[in-house]
């Protein structure tokens, strides 16, 4: 008999998860908070809908920051938290993507102002306390209660403008923080449930969003897909994939979901020995017998990216990209080498059929 063992800590945010919400509820999240001086952040090409939460904060907005960029370079980070000063800013609300919404941590990581997140897309950050710097080539990461928003702003509407594209690697990339977190050391059964319900939401999701991308239910339900699997990668601990997206973004600045998108089959192959009950649980929640291949397939049928070679990298690229990952210290199923990660990189790089090692 299985005797249950785990600890679970959950983490104080609200959620407020609604069509328009956007603009009819941040002001309200604000001033729960005690917020008056709120500096909103995103990035430049999400301003205009930054703007449009801005202006419904009224005279609680300090002002707009849309210096956003991937992978939160420090020097990005330095002049946000600036901004956030000379604007005496008592709070930030983080509109936009994975980027916006780190930036928003950085800022409060190094000022401890409250955050508010409105994301725009399925990257799921914002449901964690995981923060990521880049700096000299190198993205590090942490974790850190002062950077999980206080309150978060659903709003199914604010990703109708989403392309497709980004939509299908957004999505794969918020299956891939539910993914690692089945088989992470610190998983627990409300985790498993979490995730499983995430994947489930998020696979019935894209297609449905890729055949209509103006449809407010299947947005919403990638959305609500997002939410759990955020909650997944906030309640437990990073393994290979994520280690070798953030050697790929943080030194050869790949694009993270569609870094993520492609990474994701070959690493879950790798891993899939050593994790037989977590591939069994993402499997059912894919309604297939085989989870990795399930994936690419997925994401092959959507038209995303296929392999490390059409994100730009290059094969001579690959052990250096192997040597950093195995140098990390970090959980994952399976031991970390060299040799082991230069073979899911080789396998990304060529982007054919998951192989399952012995």
């Amino acid at each position: 008999m299985d005797v249950l063992d785990f600890s679970y800590e959950s983490h104080p945010v609200r959620v407020v998860f609604r069509a328009g919400a956007a603009t009819t509820a941040t002001a309200g999240e604000a001033a729960g908070l005690g917020l008056r001086r709120v500096l909103v952040v995103c990035g430049s090409h999400g301003a205009a809908t930054a703007r449009a939460v801005a202006d419904s904060l009224g005279p609680a907005c300090a002002g707009l920051h849309d210096g956003a960029r991937m992978h939160v370079p420090v020097e990005v980070a330095d002049r946000a938290v600036a901004a956030a000063r000379a604007a005496g800013a008592d709070g930030c609300v983080a509109v936009g993507g994975g980027s916006s919404i780190g930036l928003g941590k950085a800022i409060a990581l190094r000022t401890g102002l409250p955050l508010i997140a409105v994301p725009s897309t399925y990257s799921g950050s914002e449901m964690t306390p995981v923060w990521g710097l880049t700096e000299h080539g190198a993205k590090r990461t942490g974790r850190d209660p002062v950077v999980l928003p206080r309150a978060v702003v659903y709003d199914p509407e604010l990703t109708l403008s989403l392309p497709v594209p980004l939509s299908v690697t957004s999505g794969i990339n918020a299956i891939a923080h539910a993914a690692e977190a089945l088989y992470a050391p610190d998983t627990s059964p409300l985790t498993a449930l979490m995730a499983a319900e995430g994947v489930r939401a998020m696979a019935t999701a894209l297609p449905a969003l890729a055949e209509a991308p103006d449809s407010l239910p299947a947005r919403g339900r990638a959305l609500y897909g997002a939410w759990l699997c955020g909650s997944c990668l906030g309640a437990t601990t990073m393994g290979l994939h994520h280690k070798l997206c953030h050697v790929l973004g943080g030194t050869f600045g790949l694009p993270h979901a569609e870094t993520h998108t492609v990474v994701l089959p070959y690493a879950l192959a790798h891993n899939a020995p050593a994790a037989p009950d977590a591939m069994a649980t993402l499997a059912h929640a894919l309604d297939t017998t085989d989870a990795p291949r399930a994936l690419r397939d997925l994401a092959a049928r959507l038209g995303a990216p296929r392999s490390l070679a059409e994100l730009g990298l290059k094969e001579t690229d690959l052990p250096q990209a192997a040597t950093e990952t195995a140098g990390q210290a970090y959980a994952n199923p399976r031991a970390v080498t060299a040799e082991g990660a230069l073979a899911v990189l080789r396998a990304a790089y060529e982007g054919g059929e998951p192989e399952f090692p012995a």
